[in-house]
């Protein structure tokens, strides 16, 4: 007797139905994960060298589309004569632009830099602000870079997702997103809290050195066992 091919069921609207996304990362497993981390490395730190909140805030805007390394070779220099937002605008943008011009789009970024210490001077007495709403008023400064100077600078609980950040969290996954807002949504709700505030070093020194973009060192892993990704080389 023939088999009777039985027809497949297509959504309204003829779209093809979409992968389902995988079960929500058990709450224990996401507590396993961050006191893995915390055991490896109770206190991280991040790698831009700064000397207050303002040199920080510099340094972050510096540092999109460049690494850490290079835009500290390049702000020591520049620190060292321009500390505060006076300091920046009296160096003025030229001379801004002589410090910072191995790192990538360092004409636009000398810009942000004299602008936002501009704007530092005028409308927030020379101090930088504590909140992402103020922060985000600035030339060149972002939800990410509000969150960095936010956790970094004023030692608040903030998730800056980075690329490093937004791969691992899609990798393993702890938060699926397709943009960084939903990844940091996403890590807010799971995180707990007594780990929260170092959790974005953790995971974004993890995905630096470890958990790498074309080839994860999973060998090394302190949370191989725990992760899901279809990427991994070991058990």
């Amino acid at each position: 007797m023939p088999q009777v091919k039985t027809a497949k069921s297509t959504p309204v609207g003829g779209e093809k139905p979409r992968a389902k996304r995988p079960a929500k990362i058990d709450p224990a497993v996401v507590r396993e994960i961050f006191a893995r981390f915390q055991k490896q490395n109770a206190e991280p730190k991040g790698e831009l060298e700064h000397v207050n909140v303002f040199t920080l805030l510099v340094a972050v805007v510096l540092s999109a589309q460049a690494t850490d390394v290079g835009v500290n070779k390049a702000t020591r220099a520049l620190f060292a004569i321009a500390d505060t937002p006076e300091k920046m605008v009296a160096l003025g943008e030229e001379r801004v632009r002589g410090h910072i011009k191995t790192i990538g789009l360092f004409r636009a970024k000398a810009k942000n830099v004299v602008a936002l210490s501009e704007k530092l001077l005028r409308d927030f007495g020379g101090e930088t602000p504590r909140t992402r709403e103020a922060l985000e008023t600035l030339p060149g400064v972002g939800r990410k870079t509000a969150n960095v100077v936010m956790s970094m600078g004023f030692g608040e609980s903030t998730i800056a997702v980075d690329t490093h950040l937004f791969r691992l969290a899609n990798r393993i996954p702890l938060a699926r997103g397709e943009t960084p807002l939903e990844v940091e949504m996403g890590l807010m709700k799971i995180i707990p809290p007594e780990y929260l505030f170092h959790a974005h070093h953790w995971l974004i020194l993890h995905g630096r050195y470890v958990c790498k973009a074309r080839k994860p060192e999973c060998a090394r892993c302190v949370i191989s066992d725990l992760c899901r990704s279809p990427e991994k080389t070991v058990g």
